[in-house]
Formats: structure tokens, sequence, C-alpha cells
């Protein structure tokens, strides 16, 4: 059996969490292959590397002096190494850092260097080898990512290594410069290294002990959730709900490898099993396996007679957004109206040119903008062979007084949309929960 391990950053913060980490690693023959964060936060106050390092990209570019932040850098992994007792020098590490960034180095290289340092203190803890992601995870002269050529040399790497500590959230572009996937990147990392493992587990290290059912921060004290299928994952992860990067899902559900999320600070909790199909997860034991919402999204209404018998229609509705580079979100319709829902970050600007557009291409009977809208999913692959479901969370909105503003159920029966007034999200996302978790 073989597994990789990804630590984030609060649970590689100072040489306590190492320690653990440490233990947790050497638990288990098969934990063969690492994939470390950069340290965060040790405190509430205190400030994560990661962020120190990109003050010294803002001040370097201000033709500014770098000396304060970068000290703190230094004195962070200087005492992580003593609190150890390790036998490393990062000095020459930290010369070439300093002086590259005071020469105005890339944005993406600088932010990549604290996982670099934490993962080489991290290997030589472990004794285990230490690959570089800048060899061996490559992205397009477009910027995404070359799974294929990085499966290749990965896979060679990782069986020549044995067992090995590969930093998170970066790796290199074609003409060898260093690239970052967006923030919270080292998920995605830890699961292409699983991938061309041919890992049998991808276990996922973090401070919670999995994913919970709803935000702790509305309803008090949610279920964790045992099991959840990627596709339950995707929805919840779009509406704001997960603990690793929604983008990580993909190298692994391609190979059928399940993620695992775990507590590094409690390791015996069992967490969350993320898994590819139904017949690899446990039988649901709740209708919904979870409830996730967002607010801050605008529904542009349209009503047009006869709407059906017009070919195109949407087609042009959906145009003029594109036109202005808008995103749409959900797409309720009926026999006269259409919905489309968009972020009103992203529809602020354009407000006026849309529905300037909006009129003179469609002609409609009636145009209107609803704005400070929160939209909630309750999700559940248990939902298909329950009846009622749809009932119960519109009893349990009605009874909390809540006004639905709108409803989208997708054809897989898998998940439930209902849109609501902003004002009313909190009371809304806990009344759907106390409905089918008593």
């Amino acid at each position: 059996m073989v597994k990789v391990l990804k630590f984030g950053g609060s649970s590689l913060a100072d040489a306590e969490h190492f320690r653990k980490a440490a233990a947790i690693i050497k638990s288990d023959p098969a934990n063969r292959f690492v994939v470390a964060s950069a340290p965060g936060k040790r405190f509430p106050e205190d400030i994560k590397v990661t962020d120190l390092l990109l003050e010294c990209y803002r001040l370097a570019r201000a033709k500014q002096p770098i000396d304060e932040p970068f000290g703190q850098i230094e004195d962070r992994f200087r005492q992580i190494i003593a609190d150890l007792g390790l036998n490393l020098s990062l000095e020459s590490e930290f010369a070439t850092i300093r002086l590259v960034i005071k020469n105005r180095a890339g944005r993406d290289y600088v932010a990549s260097r604290g996982e670099y340092l934490n993962s080489m203190i991290l290997a030589e803890y472990l004794g285990y080898a230490f690959l570089d992601a800048e060899d061996s995870i490559f992205f397009t002269e477009e910027g995404t990512l070359d799974l294929a050529r990085t499966d290749e040399s990965l896979e060679v790497l990782l069986e020549e290594a044995g067992s090995a500590v590969i930093p998170g959230f970066y790796g290199s572009m074609p003409n060898g410069t260093v690239r970052t996937f967006s923030r919270g990147g080292s998920d995605i990392t830890g699961s292409i290294v699983a991938r061309a493992a041919k890992a049998d587990l991808y276990e996922n290290w973090t401070d919670v002990s999995g994913m919970l059912m709803a935000d702790p921060r509305v309803v008090k004290n949610p279920e964790p959730i045992p099991y959840i299928t990627y596709r339950e994952l995707r929805e919840l992860s779009y509406m704001g709900a997960s603990v690793m990067h929604e983008e990580a899902i993909f190298p692994v559900r391609e190979a059928g490898i399940p993620i695992n999320i775990r507590n590094t600070n409690c390791p015996d909790a069992p967490g969350t099993m993320i898994v590819a199909s139904n017949d690899q997860a446990a039988a649901p034991t709740r209708v919904i396996t979870g409830i996730a919402g967002k607010t801050g999204f605008s529904a542009i209404y349209v009503e047009k007679a006869l709407m059906n018998g017009q070919l195109g229609f949407g087609r042009r509705v959906l145009q003029v957004l594109e036109d202005n580079g808008i995103s749409f979100e959900h797409l309720p319709s009926g026999i006269d109206t259409m919905t489309v829902v968009v972020e009103t970050s992203a529809l602020e600007p354009h407000r006026e040119a849309v529905v300037s557009s909006l009129n003179k291409k469609i002609s409609p009977d009636h145009l209107h903008i609803h704005d400070d809208l929160a939209l909630i999913a309750v999700v559940g692959r248990g939902m298909v062979s329950a009846e009622g479901t749809a009932f119960r969370v519109f009893k349990a909105l009605a009874e909390a007084k809540v006004n639905v503003r709108m409803i989208d159920q997708g054809s897989s029966e898998l998940n439930i949309i209902v849109g609501i007034n902003a004002a009313d999200y909190a009371t809304a996302l806990d009344a759907i929960y106390r409905e089918f978790v008593k």
C-alpha cells in the first residue's frame, strides 16, 4: 500500500507541529510521500510566512527595504530548525532568496519560497529525499497544469526516491520560471503526487477533523461528514464549504484515489473520506450530506410573452452577459420567464450596459434585477431515493418565515438550490440543518 500525505500550513507552523506530523508519517510504512505547505499562523495575531514573503515582494517592487519582513521569515525557519535539533543550515538559501527578491523576482517565485524552505526542513527531519516541485510539476505556456508531462516525470522521480517530501503550491513554466497554483494550491500538489505515485489513499492533514455538514459560524456544532463523493464535494465546495482546494479533486478523481481529510491535532479522529462513487462510500445515514451557501448574488428576471417560441432567445440573453465578461451561476426558467443568477460584484460595473443591451436585443415585457440574494445548496446522494426532500426544505424555510425567491434543482437530483434574501441567510441555513439533523 502507498499513501500520500499533505500537511497544511497550520500543521507545520512550528517545531511542535512538525513533531506531530512526523509521528503521523512514521506511524505507517505506507506513508511514503509527503507534500508540505509553508508555515501558517502559530496564534491568531501571527503572520503566515507566505504573507511575509508577499510583503517582501511588494516592498521590493516599491524599491523599499525588505529587511524587516525577511528577517522575520529567517527567524521563523531558524527557530524551527533549532527547536527540532537539526544539523541543517539554510543560510545560503536565505541569501539567494533575499538577493533574488531585491532584484525584483516574479511574484510566483517569491510566494513559493515558504513551501520550498519548509519542505527542506521536513525532509531533513524525516530522513526523506527532497524533490523540488520546480523539477517535477509542469505548466503549459498558457499557465495551465501539464498533467501528462507531470505524471510521466514525477512517477519516475518518486519511484527512484522511495520516500520523499515535495513542496506544495508551485511548479515551473516551460521557460523554467516558477508558477504557483491559486492560494491553497498545496492541496492540488498533493493530489498530483498521489496520482503519479498510484497511491491507494491521499490523506490531507489540516487543523479540522474533516468536513462538517454546515458552516459552524452559522450553525452551532454541526455534525461531521463521514463519507462524501467527489460530486457532492464539488457541489458543496462551489458554495465555499470545503477544507481543501476544489481543483484538487480532479487529478485523483480520474484515478479513483480516495481522499481522507484528517486533523493533525487529533490524529485518531477518522475525518472525512472523499470517494469517487456511491459504491465506495458507506450507505448514507441521513438524507442530506451537507448544506452550504453564499451571499452576494443578483438575479436578472426577464419576462417575455411566448418566449418559448422565439428561437435563440436564451442564447441572446446569455450573449449579453458574455459580451460584458459576466459568467452566470444558475439559470432557472419558466414558459414566459427566464432568470439568470450572477455574482453582484461581476454585474455591478456593467449593470447599465447589460440592461440597455437586453432591452435592445430581446425587447422584454418586463426586466428587473434583484440584488442582495443568497444561495443555499442542499446536497446529498441520499436525496435520490428519499421522498419529500424538497417538501422538507421548503417547510423548514416557511416555518422560519423565510421567503424563497428562486428554486433550482439539478437533473441528477443530487442537490436543491434555493435563492433567498441575503438578510435571511443565517436563519435559513440553520432552519434547513435542524430539519434534517435532529
